[in-house]
């Protein structure tokens, strides 16, 4: 038997690599055309047959549908099936952007957006879903998650989060309130009431991964306890990270208890320092974020921290009662809004 040669095994692992990259083509080809067939299939439901009929002749054309195409071209035309290509057709129109959506995410991952209500945060999750590649589990994790509500944008008027979305589609680039969420999730941590800010840094480290999942995917770790030295001083920033698609340097800062004016300043000399000695050609000036177990809202709006490069956001080491978070969510969207509802009227 010849013996196999080091050029040999090279010689395997590039067609090896060939093959993987062709397979991975032919079922992106496969999946887009699927989801293709299904909007026509929909969109020819929805049109030709059900159109101003009443529901129950249409659940009954459905059935009947179905038996056929099962007949005629064995399983995945099951009456849900179409009613799944139904819903497909009436929400996404046959446009650029449904072109897009189908060659880049799995019929699985397409079937879960189509099923969000709110077209904006419809939107949000297939742009996301797009920029991260994420699986289908991970998009549903983020949604049951409440990644939309959690994140800055959903605080701002839906032509702006649009205006953000487009960018983001057309260019690639992530706008900060794409970026930043409130609350974090830390329930991972495994910490219980009463503890430490070191405890709290000293779990994230041990759950890096997952710290990082939540803060999304484009922080890279660069550094804790940081140590910046300003005229003889030492100080010590809690955790560095860089974002790649913004080119920034984010300072995090640990806090127990609510936000307080005080961390305001510390955040600041903070960003002035990496910004003179650390930030290098081509980067954006650092921004920072301030994570406390409480927020005082008046203050954060009176110090105009919602404008400016620091961020407040909360950690939650606990999940609390969805329902309890969907309404603390709902009251922090509308506070935003009504800020900015305000500011718009102030420059008019």
């Amino acid at each position: 038997m010849p013996e196999i040669t080091a050029q040999d095994g090279e010689l395997f692992s590039e067609i090896s690599r060939l093959i993987r990259e062709s397979h991975k083509q032919v079922a992106t080809a496969v999946n887009a055309e699927m989801t293709e067939l299904y909007w026509q299939v929909g969109n020819a439901i929805n049109q030709k047959v059900l159109g101003g009929e009443r529901a129950e002749y249409g659940a009954d054309v459905v059935r009947g549908l179905s038996k056929r195409l099962t007949e005629a071209y064995g399983r995945g035309w099951s009456a849900q099936q179409l009613r799944h290509c139904m819903r497909l057709a009436s929400v996404f129109s046959h446009d650029e952007k449904f072109s897009a959506l189908r060659r880049e995410l799995s019929w699985t991952a397409v079937k879960t957006l189509m099923y969000i209500e709110n077209p904006v945060e419809r939107d949000f999750y297939a742009e996301m879903c797009k920029l991260n590649h994420w699986s289908s589990r991970t998009l549903n994790g983020r949604i049951k998650s409440m990644l939309f509500e959690r994140t800055a944008i959903s605080k701002k008027p839906e032509e702006t989060i649009e205006n953000d979305l487009m960018q983001l589609r057309e260019t690639g680039e992530v706008s900060e309130e794409l970026v930043f969420r409130d609350p974090y999730f830390l329930d991972y941590l495994g910490l219980r009431d009463s503890y430490s800010e070191r405890d709290l840094e000293m779990a994230i480290i041990a759950e890096l991964q997952q710290f990082i999942t939540e803060l999304g995917n484009d922080f890279a770790f660069l550094d804790r306890q940081k140590r910046i030295t300003i005229d003889g001083e030492d100080y010590y920033l809690d955790l560095l990270f860089f974002h790649r698609r913004l080119r920034r340097l984010v300072a995090i800062e640990l806090k127990l208890g609510k936000f307080e004016a005080a961390y305001k300043g510390q955040m600041e000399l903070y960003l002035r320092w990496l910004e003179k000695h650390e930030m290098v050609e081509g980067e954006n000036a650092p921004i920072g974020l301030i994570l406390c177990s409480g927020k005082n809202d008046e203050h954060i709006e009176l110090m105009g921290l919602d404008e400016g490069s620091i961020r407040v956001a909360e950690y939650l080491t606990q999940l609390p009662d969805r329902k309890l978070l969907e309404e603390k969510l709902r009251l922090s969207i509308e506070r935003a809004k009504r800020r900015v509802s305000a500011a718009n009227a102030e420059r008019g």
